[in-house]
């Protein structure tokens, strides 16, 4: 009996020692294809864990923002524009500053502008085209007349519109820099980027009527000034020429000046 309890007992101890030299996995309850491998359970925890935090992170990311009042800014309101009109002289200026009134803009810029007389037809209609400073600045008249009204009503619509887009626009940066749940969701944000890019290209696309209606300005200006410059290069060539023909001297002067047209 001593004998099998000490064979029993080194059996022990060898089964231990192979045991103690074995490989991590090993089989559970007798059962050889269910193996317990302990180094490949610690890395899946630690990968389950790393996982967890992504997801932790990405979901804070998503759903709470708040610090985002550090980037908003005030949207400035336009103040109406209230022109004077002692004798009349602006009627209808105001107006067209302010709202989306072509006819306003019209009747504003007819009123406050010198007209043409009627007798300038008689005087220009046998002068050359290309060839005469007066038919010039009968052409920037006209086209001052042309552009100028638009110009008007380009600025009564901005005015406007910049009003009525007021409350969206506030609307849509409350939304932006809400810090809640509710609004930051990644399909809310979204949304909320769309809507910015579409007020982004409203707000384009009046800046594009103003920048034309500038431009229109610039180029009655620019010849306005090319035809002054123009006519005194005229003016200093027309006295040159008088004066190689006619004698300057103080004898003669009195025929000097006759003939001279300034």
């Amino acid at each position: 009996m001593k004998l099998n309890i000490r064979k029993h007992k080194k059996y022990l101890i060898a089964g231990a020692l192979v045991l103690a030299t074995a490989t991590p996995g090993f089989a559970l309850f007798g059962v050889g294809d269910i193996v317990f491998d302990p180094t490949s359970y610690a890395s899946l925890v630690s990968q389950l864990t790393r996982l967890e935090m992504q997801y932790n992170m990405l979901k804070n990311n998503i759903e709470h923002f708040s610090m985002k009042q550090q980037w908003q800014v005030t949207l400035n309101a336009l103040k109406n524009a209230n022109v004077a009109n002692m004798f009349g002289e602006t009627a209808g200026f105001s107006i067209a500053l302010n709202t989306n009134s072509p006819s306003a803009s019209a009747t504003a810029w007819k009123t406050a502008s010198v007209p043409v007389s009627s007798n300038a037809s008689t005087y220009l209609q046998g002068q050359t085209l290309g060839n005469s400073p007066r038919l010039s600045q009968l052409a920037m008249i006209e086209m001052s007349d042309s552009v100028s009204p638009d110009c008007l009503t380009a600025v009564g619509q901005y005015r406007a519109a910049r009003g009525q887009n007021t409350t969206a626009n506030s609307t849509l940066s409350q939304q932006q820099f809400d810090g809640t749940s509710a609004t930051n969701s990644e399909v809310e944000q979204l949304n909320l980027l769309n809507a910015a890019e579409a007020q982004k290209l409203s707000e384009m696309q009046s800046q594009g009527t103003m920048q034309v209606c500038l431009a229109s300005q610039m180029t009655v200006a620019n010849m306005q000034q090319r035809n002054a410059a123009a006519h005194d290069l005229n003016s200093a060539a027309m006295v040159q020429q008088q004066r190689s023909i006619n004698d300057t001297s103080a004898a003669n002067e009195g025929s000097t000046w006759t003939t001279y047209l300034p």
